[in-house]
């Protein structure tokens, strides 16, 4: 969903990138309240207000989205979609340092490499533009931030977004209403239509970021930065084919690496994973005296290193 959503921003023109942001919270909100009305899911509600710490975190989440929003709709509609979905490609590696340096998961060599490789990418992009790709790397670290904090928010998908959505709600309803006194709004200046794609914005945004949410309090994050290089492999493509933005060779160069240090951390995930399950056999074939408890420790070895590293601290 993330990798097609590039077609849909364009739509929206002539509203700009900050009110097409702004409808974007208003709309969120309204989608998951009404989906929290559906599945009757209140209480977490008057938990969160009873723990400032955790209601903090939100406010943290709901302000790096908000900058990773606003940027990646402004990139798309100003003709940088390459370069948001090098942000994209970059943060799966920018996940995985943030789960080293702040969470002290421990990395296999090979994903160390891809890390390496990574950073060396950035360097040669930096050459390239003669500036570094200030658009990927702020999206890049926004959405990894995004994920380390929902990790240690740890509530689920709709209740986290409907959270965040909730301190966004205010500001950004604030702004329309500026913008309608100002005469400068286009959701009732330009026909029906434009008004209904400028709501539709709320499912656009609510779909994709409840799954992402649902995810991050159930993988490390180093396995959540894996999967999610799939949606610019799609943001790219459509950036060359579609939107036929320019790729001198230097940008290729850079991309290359990028790809490359990917490659090795799908590789290394692929391995591991056979490793583990050969583990798991091995412990389920002992004498049935000793299997309970080997299979449960195999189990748990398993778990551990098929998914990636975990926080030290975590529970078993």
């Amino acid at each position: 969903m993330w990798g097609l959503v590039p077609l849909f921003w364009p739509l929206l023109k002539p509203a700009g990138a900050a009110e097409i942001l702004a409808h974007r919270m208003v709309w969120s909100l309204v989608v998951v309240a009404v989906a929290l009305v559906v599945i009757r899911r209140w209480a977490w509600a008057g938990e969160l207000l009873r723990q400032p710490r955790k209601l903090g975190l939100v406010a943290v989440a709901a302000a790096v989205i908000t900058v990773n929003w606003g940027l990646y709709i402004w990139s798309v509609n100003s003709g940088h979609v390459v370069e948001a979905s090098l942000g994209y490609f970059i943060n799966p590696l920018v996940t995985i340092a943030m789960g080293v340096l702040l969470l002290k998961e421990r990395l296999r060599p090979v994903q160390w490499a891809a890390v390496g490789v990574g950073f060396t990418a950035v360097l040669v992009l930096t050459i390239g533009y003669g500036q570094p790709p200030w658009i990927s790397l702020t999206l890049a670290f926004s959405f990894a931030t995004y994920g380390l904090v929902k990790k240690k928010v740890n509530l689920g998908g709709v209740e986290s977004l409907t959270a965040e959505t909730a301190i966004q709600f205010l500001p950004a309803l604030g702004y329309l209403l500026w913008l309608s006194a100002q005469g400068e709004s286009t959701f009732t200046a330009e026909g029906p239509g434009h008004a209904a794609l400028l709501a539709a914005t709320g499912v656009v945004t609510a779909l994709p970021l409840v799954c992402f949410g649902a995810a991050a309090i159930r993988v490390p994050l180093s396995t959540l930065g894996l999967l999610q290089y799939l949606a610019p492999v799609f943001q790219f493509l459509l950036g060359i084919l579609y939107f036929h933005e320019a790729m001198p060779p230097e940008r290729w160069a850079g991309f290359a690496l990028v790809w490359l240090a990917l490659t090795l951390l799908t590789w290394d995930a692929l391995r591991t994973a056979r490793r583990a399950s050969r583990t798991l056999r091995a412990e389920i074939s002992r004498p049935s005296t000793t299997m309970t408890t080997g299979t449960v420790s195999a189990a748990r070895k398993a778990e551990s290193v098929a998914s990636g590293p975990e926080p030290l601290d975590a529970k078993p």
